[in-house]
Protein backbone atom coordinates (compact mmCIF):
# COMPACT_ATOMS: atom_id res chain seq x y z
CA UNK A 1 0.00 0.00 0.00
CA UNK A 2 1.59 3.02 -1.42
CA UNK A 3 0.24 6.74 -1.05
CA UNK A 4 0.91 10.16 -2.67
CA UNK A 5 -1.99 12.69 -1.70
CA UNK A 6 -2.47 11.57 1.97
CA UNK A 7 -0.98 14.06 5.15
CA UNK A 8 -1.04 13.18 8.90
CA UNK A 9 -2.33 16.57 10.04
CA UNK A 10 -2.83 16.07 13.74
CA UNK A 11 -3.74 14.50 16.64
CA UNK A 12 -5.62 15.13 19.82
CA UNK A 13 -6.06 13.07 22.76
CA UNK A 14 -7.80 12.95 26.26
CA UNK A 15 -5.94 11.60 29.79
CA UNK A 16 -8.51 10.40 32.16
CA UNK A 17 -8.25 11.46 35.76
CA UNK A 18 -7.13 9.21 37.70
CA UNK A 19 -3.95 7.59 38.13
CA UNK A 20 -3.41 3.92 39.56
CA UNK A 21 -0.18 2.72 40.30
CA UNK A 22 0.91 -1.12 40.43
CA UNK A 23 1.43 -0.75 43.75
CA UNK A 24 -2.21 0.21 44.07
CA UNK A 25 -3.39 -2.84 41.66
CA UNK A 26 -1.07 -4.64 44.50
CA UNK A 27 -2.52 -3.68 47.52
CA UNK A 28 -5.96 -4.83 46.39
CA UNK A 29 -4.22 -7.83 45.63
CA UNK A 30 -2.22 -8.89 49.06
CA UNK A 31 -4.46 -11.99 49.79
CA UNK A 32 -3.37 -13.56 46.63
CA UNK A 33 0.22 -12.44 47.00
CA UNK A 34 -0.04 -14.20 49.83
CA UNK A 35 -1.78 -17.19 48.98
CA UNK A 36 0.92 -17.85 45.94
CA UNK A 37 3.95 -16.64 47.80
CA UNK A 38 4.66 -13.22 45.62
CA UNK A 39 6.60 -10.41 46.59
CA UNK A 40 5.18 -7.30 46.43
CA UNK A 41 6.60 -5.69 43.05
CA UNK A 42 6.29 -8.46 40.93
CA UNK A 43 3.57 -6.35 38.54
CA UNK A 44 5.83 -3.46 37.52
CA UNK A 45 8.78 -5.91 37.18
CA UNK A 46 7.16 -8.18 34.74
CA UNK A 47 5.75 -5.12 33.15
CA UNK A 48 7.98 -2.03 33.51
CA UNK A 49 4.38 -0.16 33.96
CA UNK A 50 4.10 2.29 37.31
CA UNK A 51 1.09 3.63 36.57
CA UNK A 52 -1.99 3.79 34.47
CA UNK A 53 -4.95 6.15 34.34
CA UNK A 54 -8.50 5.37 34.75
CA UNK A 55 -11.68 7.40 33.58
CA UNK A 56 -14.71 8.15 36.49
CA UNK A 57 -16.99 4.79 36.96
CA UNK A 58 -19.65 4.98 33.78
CA UNK A 59 -17.74 7.55 31.88
CA UNK A 60 -18.93 7.31 28.51
CA UNK A 61 -16.41 6.36 25.43
CA UNK A 62 -17.83 8.46 22.55
CA UNK A 63 -17.29 11.39 25.18
CA UNK A 64 -13.65 10.62 25.28
CA UNK A 65 -13.31 10.81 20.98
CA UNK A 66 -15.47 13.31 21.30
CA UNK A 67 -12.77 15.22 23.55
CA UNK A 68 -10.25 14.08 21.60
CA UNK A 69 -11.78 14.88 17.99
CA UNK A 70 -12.05 18.29 19.19
CA UNK A 71 -8.29 18.95 20.30
CA UNK A 72 -7.26 17.20 16.94
CA UNK A 73 -9.47 20.00 14.75
CA UNK A 74 -8.69 22.62 16.93
CA UNK A 75 -4.79 21.53 16.20
CA UNK A 76 -5.20 21.77 12.27
CA UNK A 77 -7.21 24.30 10.07
CA UNK A 78 -9.99 21.86 9.34
CA UNK A 79 -13.02 22.83 10.00
CA UNK A 80 -15.76 20.21 11.15
CA UNK A 81 -17.44 20.68 7.76
CA UNK A 82 -14.36 19.62 6.20
CA UNK A 83 -14.81 15.85 7.55
CA UNK A 84 -15.53 13.53 5.02
CA UNK A 85 -15.41 10.20 7.20
CA UNK A 86 -15.54 9.54 9.99
CA UNK A 87 -13.84 6.24 11.90
CA UNK A 88 -14.56 4.99 15.86
CA UNK A 89 -11.88 2.37 15.58
CA UNK A 90 -12.17 0.89 19.79
CA UNK A 91 -12.24 -1.99 21.48
CA UNK A 92 -14.77 -0.81 24.21
CA UNK A 93 -17.91 1.06 22.61
CA UNK A 94 -21.06 2.12 24.47
CA UNK A 95 -23.21 0.19 22.47
CA UNK A 96 -23.10 -3.30 20.58
CA UNK A 97 -25.17 -0.90 18.30
CA UNK A 98 -25.77 1.96 16.78
CA UNK A 99 -21.94 2.45 16.27
CA UNK A 100 -20.09 4.81 18.68
CA UNK A 101 -19.34 6.44 15.79
CA UNK A 102 -22.78 8.48 15.56
CA UNK A 103 -22.38 10.17 18.90
CA UNK A 104 -19.23 11.09 18.27
CA UNK A 105 -20.29 12.70 14.75
CA UNK A 106 -23.04 14.25 16.75
CA UNK A 107 -20.89 15.47 19.73
CA UNK A 108 -18.40 17.01 16.85
CA UNK A 109 -21.39 18.40 15.18
CA UNK A 110 -20.23 16.77 11.74
CA UNK A 111 -22.37 17.18 8.02
CA UNK A 112 -25.39 14.71 7.13
CA UNK A 113 -22.88 13.80 4.26
CA UNK A 114 -19.62 12.28 6.17
CA UNK A 115 -19.51 8.54 6.10
CA UNK A 116 -19.50 7.40 9.94
CA UNK A 117 -19.10 3.95 11.09
CA UNK A 118 -16.98 1.59 13.48
CA UNK A 119 -14.23 -0.52 13.28
CA UNK A 120 -12.95 -3.65 15.17
CA UNK A 121 -9.82 -5.08 15.23
CA UNK A 122 -8.22 -5.54 18.35
CA UNK A 123 -5.51 -3.13 19.37
CA UNK A 124 -4.99 -2.60 15.07
CA UNK A 125 -8.54 -0.65 15.12
CA UNK A 126 -6.90 3.26 14.46
CA UNK A 127 -4.30 2.15 12.32
CA UNK A 128 -7.25 0.27 10.00
CA UNK A 129 -9.28 3.13 10.30
CA UNK A 130 -6.25 5.48 9.40
CA UNK A 131 -6.10 3.18 5.50
CA UNK A 132 -9.37 3.20 5.50
CA UNK A 133 -9.20 7.06 5.71
CA UNK A 134 -6.14 7.64 3.75
CA UNK A 135 -7.88 5.23 0.68
CA UNK A 136 -11.07 7.01 0.34
CA UNK A 137 -8.55 10.82 0.40
CA UNK A 138 -6.20 9.04 -2.41
CA UNK A 139 -9.41 7.93 -4.36
CA UNK A 140 -10.48 11.61 -4.27
CA UNK A 141 -13.89 10.38 -2.29
CA UNK A 142 -13.14 12.78 0.71
CA UNK A 143 -10.55 15.50 1.28
CA UNK A 144 -10.18 14.76 5.06
CA UNK A 145 -11.03 12.52 7.61
CA UNK A 146 -10.77 11.71 11.39
CA UNK A 147 -10.45 8.53 12.95
CA UNK A 148 -10.79 7.95 17.04
CA UNK A 149 -11.37 5.84 20.00
CA UNK A 150 -11.64 5.60 23.42
CA UNK A 151 -10.79 3.02 25.78
CA UNK A 152 -11.31 1.72 29.17
CA UNK A 153 -9.94 -0.66 31.38
CA UNK A 154 -11.29 0.39 34.71
CA UNK A 155 -13.95 -2.61 34.71
CA UNK A 156 -12.17 -5.49 33.19
CA UNK A 157 -9.62 -4.52 35.94
CA UNK A 158 -11.69 -4.70 38.79
CA UNK A 159 -13.51 -7.77 37.82
CA UNK A 160 -9.90 -9.86 37.41
CA UNK A 161 -9.03 -8.58 40.80
CA UNK A 162 -12.53 -9.75 42.02
CA UNK A 163 -11.95 -13.18 40.63
CA UNK A 164 -8.43 -13.81 41.46
CA UNK A 165 -9.14 -12.84 45.03
CA UNK A 166 -11.83 -15.34 45.11
CA UNK A 167 -10.03 -18.44 43.65
CA UNK A 168 -6.16 -17.06 44.28
CA UNK A 169 -4.89 -19.44 41.44
CA UNK A 170 -1.51 -19.16 40.08
CA UNK A 171 -2.90 -20.64 36.71
CA UNK A 172 -5.72 -17.88 36.88
CA UNK A 173 -3.02 -15.38 37.45
CA UNK A 174 -0.86 -16.45 34.51
CA UNK A 175 -3.88 -15.61 32.36
CA UNK A 176 -4.53 -12.64 33.48
CA UNK A 177 -1.60 -10.43 34.81
CA UNK A 178 -1.85 -9.03 30.78
CA UNK A 179 -5.08 -7.94 31.71
CA UNK A 180 -3.57 -5.87 34.84
CA UNK A 181 -1.38 -3.44 32.36
CA UNK A 182 -4.65 -2.07 30.67
CA UNK A 183 -4.89 1.80 30.86
CA UNK A 184 -7.91 4.31 29.40
CA UNK A 185 -7.63 7.19 27.28
CA UNK A 186 -8.80 8.87 23.98
CA UNK A 187 -7.28 9.61 21.14
CA UNK A 188 -8.18 11.48 17.49
CA UNK A 189 -6.25 10.94 14.23
CA UNK A 190 -6.78 13.79 11.52
CA UNK A 191 -5.92 12.73 8.19
CA UNK A 192 -6.21 15.16 5.11
CA UNK A 193 -5.14 15.71 1.52
CA UNK A 194 -2.05 17.21 0.86
CA UNK A 195 -3.53 20.31 -0.85
CA UNK A 196 -5.04 21.07 2.43
CA UNK A 197 -2.13 19.98 4.70
CA UNK A 198 -0.07 22.49 6.93
CA UNK A 199 1.94 20.04 8.65
CA UNK A 200 3.76 18.18 5.51
CA UNK A 201 3.86 14.83 7.37
CA UNK A 202 3.49 12.21 4.72
CA UNK A 203 1.34 9.25 4.71
CA UNK A 204 3.71 6.78 2.09
CA UNK A 205 2.11 3.90 2.48
CA UNK A 206 1.70 0.31 5.38
CA UNK A 207 1.76 -3.15 4.99
CA UNK A 208 -0.03 -6.00 6.98
CA UNK A 209 0.06 -9.74 7.67
CA UNK A 210 -1.48 -12.35 9.82
CA UNK A 211 -0.85 -15.23 11.91
CA UNK A 212 -4.53 -15.90 12.43
CA UNK A 213 -4.09 -19.78 13.15
CA UNK A 214 -3.07 -17.95 16.60
CA UNK A 215 -6.56 -16.22 16.96
CA UNK A 216 -7.55 -17.63 20.34
CA UNK A 217 -4.09 -16.82 22.33
CA UNK A 218 -5.95 -13.14 23.93
CA UNK A 219 -9.30 -13.26 24.50
CA UNK A 220 -11.47 -10.22 25.50
CA UNK A 221 -15.89 -11.27 26.20
CA UNK A 222 -18.01 -12.66 25.31
CA UNK A 223 -19.98 -9.37 26.06
CA UNK A 224 -18.83 -6.44 24.30
CA UNK A 225 -21.17 -3.39 25.95
CA UNK A 226 -18.84 -0.92 28.53
CA UNK A 227 -20.23 -1.48 30.99
CA UNK A 228 -21.02 -5.44 30.26
CA UNK A 229 -24.20 -6.55 31.29
CA UNK A 230 -22.95 -10.15 31.06
CA UNK A 231 -19.87 -12.50 31.32
CA UNK A 232 -16.99 -10.16 31.09
CA UNK A 233 -13.44 -11.30 31.03
CA UNK A 234 -10.14 -11.27 29.36
CA UNK A 235 -7.44 -13.95 29.47
CA UNK A 236 -4.09 -13.97 27.78
CA UNK A 237 -1.46 -16.74 26.85
CA UNK A 238 1.43 -13.99 27.40
CA UNK A 239 4.14 -16.20 26.32
CA UNK A 240 2.70 -18.05 23.25
CA UNK A 241 1.41 -13.85 22.44
CA UNK A 242 4.99 -12.78 22.68
CA UNK A 243 6.50 -15.52 20.81
CA UNK A 244 4.52 -15.60 17.90
CA UNK A 245 3.68 -12.08 17.88
CA UNK A 246 7.64 -11.16 17.77
CA UNK A 247 7.66 -13.94 14.87
CA UNK A 248 5.41 -12.21 13.03
CA UNK A 249 6.65 -8.90 13.76
CA UNK A 250 9.89 -9.85 11.95
CA UNK A 251 8.08 -10.90 8.62
CA UNK A 252 5.94 -7.59 8.50
CA UNK A 253 8.70 -5.46 9.21
CA UNK A 254 10.81 -6.82 6.56
CA UNK A 255 7.98 -7.29 3.97
CA UNK A 256 6.88 -3.18 5.12
CA UNK A 257 10.82 -2.04 4.92
CA UNK A 258 10.57 -3.45 1.55
CA UNK A 259 7.33 -2.37 0.23
CA UNK A 260 8.97 1.48 1.17
CA UNK A 261 12.11 1.05 -0.17
CA UNK A 262 13.66 1.83 3.08
CA UNK A 263 16.92 1.08 3.90
CA UNK A 264 18.69 -0.83 6.74
CA UNK A 265 19.06 2.20 8.80
CA UNK A 266 15.47 3.50 8.26
CA UNK A 267 13.27 4.15 9.51
CA UNK A 268 14.62 6.84 11.81
CA UNK A 269 12.28 6.38 14.83
CA UNK A 270 9.55 4.02 15.21
CA UNK A 271 6.27 4.52 17.73
CA UNK A 272 5.07 0.81 18.31
CA UNK A 273 1.52 -0.64 20.16
CA UNK A 274 2.42 -0.09 23.99
CA UNK A 275 2.59 -3.22 25.57
CA UNK A 276 5.07 -3.76 28.09
CA UNK A 277 8.97 -3.54 28.83
CA UNK A 278 9.66 -7.26 27.77
CA UNK A 279 7.59 -7.26 24.87
CA UNK A 280 9.24 -3.78 23.59
CA UNK A 281 13.03 -5.62 24.39
CA UNK A 282 11.92 -8.53 22.31
CA UNK A 283 10.58 -6.84 19.61
CA UNK A 284 13.84 -4.06 19.06
CA UNK A 285 16.01 -7.10 19.19
CA UNK A 286 14.36 -9.28 16.79
CA UNK A 287 14.01 -6.56 14.10
CA UNK A 288 17.68 -4.54 14.93
CA UNK A 289 16.50 -1.43 16.16
CA UNK A 290 18.42 0.27 18.65
CA UNK A 291 15.96 1.41 21.52
CA UNK A 292 16.84 5.22 21.31
CA UNK A 293 14.66 5.23 17.87
CA UNK A 294 12.16 4.23 19.90
CA UNK A 295 9.36 6.56 22.24
CA UNK A 296 7.38 4.28 24.86
CA UNK A 297 4.61 5.55 27.01
CA UNK A 298 4.01 2.45 28.70
CA UNK A 299 5.50 2.94 32.10
CA UNK A 300 2.87 5.71 32.94
CA UNK A 301 0.03 4.88 30.55
CA UNK A 302 -0.03 1.10 30.46
CA UNK A 303 -1.51 -0.60 27.52
CA UNK A 304 -4.30 1.45 26.47
CA UNK A 305 -5.69 -0.65 23.30
CA UNK A 306 -6.22 0.98 19.95
CA UNK A 307 -5.15 4.03 21.70
CA UNK A 308 -1.96 3.19 22.72
CA UNK A 309 0.06 3.98 19.45
CA UNK A 310 -1.42 7.36 18.28
CA UNK A 311 -1.71 8.31 21.90
CA UNK A 312 2.31 7.30 22.03
CA UNK A 313 2.99 9.05 18.80
CA UNK A 314 1.47 12.42 19.84
CA UNK A 315 3.47 12.76 22.79
CA UNK A 316 6.80 11.58 21.13
CA UNK A 317 5.52 14.71 18.73
CA UNK A 318 4.78 17.25 21.67
CA UNK A 319 8.27 16.46 22.97
CA UNK A 320 10.61 16.82 20.11
CA UNK A 321 11.37 13.09 19.70
CA UNK A 322 10.08 13.47 15.47
CA UNK A 323 11.60 16.15 13.82
CA UNK A 324 11.29 16.96 10.11
CA UNK A 325 12.13 14.93 7.42
CA UNK A 326 12.07 11.61 10.01
CA UNK A 327 11.22 8.79 8.33
CA UNK A 328 8.55 7.30 11.15
CA UNK A 329 7.28 3.56 11.01
CA UNK A 330 4.03 3.13 13.23
CA UNK A 331 4.49 -0.87 14.00
CA UNK A 332 1.52 -2.19 15.56
CA UNK A 333 0.36 -5.83 16.56
CA UNK A 334 -2.91 -7.11 18.16
CA UNK A 335 -4.93 -9.82 18.85
CA UNK A 336 -5.93 -12.14 16.13
CA UNK A 337 -2.61 -11.84 15.52
CA UNK A 338 -2.72 -9.04 13.18
CA UNK A 339 0.12 -6.70 12.38
CA UNK A 340 -0.11 -3.64 10.61
CA UNK A 341 2.76 -1.41 10.47
CA UNK A 342 2.44 2.57 8.80
CA UNK A 343 5.33 5.01 7.14
CA UNK A 344 5.05 8.75 7.82
CA UNK A 345 7.60 11.08 6.43
CA UNK A 346 7.72 13.73 9.44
Amino acid sequence: MLYTKVCLEAFGYELPPHVITSDDLENRLAPVYAALHFQKGQLEALTGIRERRFWDPGYAMHQGAINAGRKALKAAPISADAIGMLIYGGVCRDNLEPATACAVAHGLGLRAETQIYDVSNACLGILNGMLQVANAIELGQIRAGLVVSCESARQIVDITIERLRKTKDMNLFKQTVATLTGGSGAVAVLLTAESLSVSGHRLLGGLARNASAHHQLCIWGPDTGIPASGLHMMQTDSVAVLQNGVRLGIETFQAFRQELGWSNDQPHKIICHQVGATHQRHILDAIGIPAFRDFTTFQYLGNIGTVSLPITAAIAAERGFLVSDDLVGFLGIGSGLNCLMLGIRW
